[in-house]
């Protein structure tokens, strides 16, 4: 009886040990994700920013208002919409199977119609993993007011 005891406690120890790891490598692959992203947001490459986006994403921007992927690449692959920089601090990743949840405070500078404007955000964007690729599928952004 005490064998059977210490071999279920020893697969559950070794189970929560691979299932720590899993979801450490995941958060990894998510932030490397999030970086490729921004670069090729800095880089206003339309079709690039497509590939990370779910066919179904969406944006809510700080007023509530929603745009869909089809609109949001076409502002940028016209040149309506430039990225100059965007920078993440305080960056949380939680993995929930094929689900992972980022947050972040973030900061961008980018020209709209030729008008600049700058942008302090904090950020939440959902990920599904499909066919064994992570793709975001919602982005929420809240104005941060706070000094």
């Amino acid at each position: 009886m005490k064998c059977a005891s210490l071999v279920t406690l020893l697969f559950v120890m070794v189970a929560a040990l691979f299932a720590q790891k899993s979801r450490n490598e995941m958060e990894k692959e998510i932030i490397k994700f999030e970086e490729e992203f921004r670069q090729a947001m800095i880089k206003n490459d339309a079709e690039k920013i497509g590939g990370f986006l779910g066919d179904d994403w969406i944006i809510i921007d700080p007023d509530g208002g929603i745009i869909d992927k089809a609109r949001f690449l076409s502002v940028i692959q016209s040149g309506a919409l430039i990225h100059e920089a965007m920078d993440s601090q305080d960056v949380r990743v939680r993995v929930y199977g094929t689900t992972a949840i980022v947050t972040a405070l973030t900061s961008s500078k980018a020209n709209y119609m030729d008008r600049k404007f700058s942008t302090r955000e904090r950020a939440t964007d959902v990920f599904v993993k499909r066919n064994g690729k992570w793709r975001c599928v919602i982005t929420h952004l809240t104005t941060f007011t706070k000094e």
